[in-house]
Parts: structure tokens; sequence; C-alpha cells
């Protein structure tokens, strides 16, 4: 992970994006609705990751982003290079009344390895590492909770893997550029690299 001093420079301005997501139509810009919550999730390539996700009932609208780094404004290709501390992120916005943030954990732990460091599947560096980043105490303590409820589970499955899932509050998050928004919506034959460990989530 490189450190603040050698990440790489600040940009001096945003990554313009749609107002409006491709597949939804929804609002995917702040502010959003109050009664909507907003939560994080970084699971590889953000491509496949934010498909699952804008694909579920309650889940209002959703966009790719750059998050957990130094560099201000990071572009694509700068966070290819591990340079910049950004992992690739999934802004993910709800209605509470219809869907849980303990439910989207499930779906976190389900659709990706969460114990394989800095890398996912074939994917290698920084930017494809797990995270999970709250925007209120109480998904903190929810993220944190989940993730020794997962643990177990591997443990009960007879695996010897350790979750490396970063769990924190919330720094900024970057848009990414718009081409990489709603990808396999406009590329439906692009790149997907989500893949779990084949162990469920248990209910209790």
């Amino acid at each position: 992970m490189v450190s603040k001093s050698d990440a790489l420079a600040d940009n001096p301005t945003a990554i313009p994006v749609d107002a409006f997501h491709y597949v939804a139509g929804t609002k995917m810009v702040p502010p959003f609705i109050a009664q909507y919550h907003v939560c994080y999730f970084a699971m590889g390539c953000f491509w496949g990751a934010e498909r699952l996700f804008w694909s579920i009932p309650g889940v209002v609208t959703t966009a790719v982003g750059y998050q957990g780094g130094y560099t201000v404004h990071p572009r694509y290709q700068q966070v290819c290079t591990g340079q910049t501390g950004h992992t690739e992120a999934v802004l993910v916005v709800f209605d509470p009344e219809v869907i849980s943030y303990a439910e989207l954990l499930i779906l976190f732990w389900e659709n990706h390895q969460a114990t394989q460091g800095m890398r996912q599947g074939n994917d290698q560096g920084t930017q494809y590492r797990s995270a999970l980043y709250c925007t209120s105490q109480q998904q903190l303590s929810e993220a944190k909770a989940s993730a020794a409820h997962y643990q177990q589970a591997l443990l009960d499955s007879g695996s010897t893997e350790t979750i490396t899932t970063e769990i924190d509050m919330a720094a900024p998050f970057y848009y990414a550029e718009a081409d990489h928004q709603q990808y396999l919506a406009k590329n439906p034959q692009g790149y997907c690299g989500l893949g779990g460990s084949g162990i469920c989530y248990p209910s209790n």
C-alpha cells in the first residue's frame, strides 16, 4: 500500500459524470432524498460489483468511483498504478424501508473473495482490495459484526483463510469517468470479475 507521502499528486478538478443513472434513471449524484441511506462497497473490479447492486429492489441508485486512498480527484489510469491508495468502490444509495444494510452486507460477502488481500481473482493490485466504507456508526458496527460472522462461517466450512476486508468510516468518494458508470449495461459482453467463495452467509 502506497504511503500518503509517496502517493500521486492531487488533480485540480473532479471528473464530470452524468447526473442520472443509465439503467434506473435515478439521480446519481447528491443530494439524495433524506430517507435514503448511503454506503460503499469495494469488492474487486467495480463494473460487476455495481451491476450486482443496481439490480436489487430497494437500491435507488449506484455509481462507481475511487475511495480509501490519498490522491484527490484521481483518474482511472492513476488508480491502476497503485500509487493513489484508492479502491475501486461502488456507491449504493438504498431505501431502508425496502432493503436493510444487513441484507446488502450478505450480498457483499457472498459475491466476492474477502480473503485475498490486494487482489480479487486474477485482478491484482491495491485497487482491487475488499473494503466496506460506512456512513454511520451503526453501519460500522453492523459491518464489523458481519465480518466476524462470515469469518466463523469460513472456519466452519473448513477454510483456514482470514478475511482481509478493510472496514472503516467512509473517506471522500471520487466519481469515476463516465464510461465506467453502469459499464456492463452499456457493454453487456464486458468483463465481470465477480466470484464468491461458495460459502453462504449464515442466517443465524
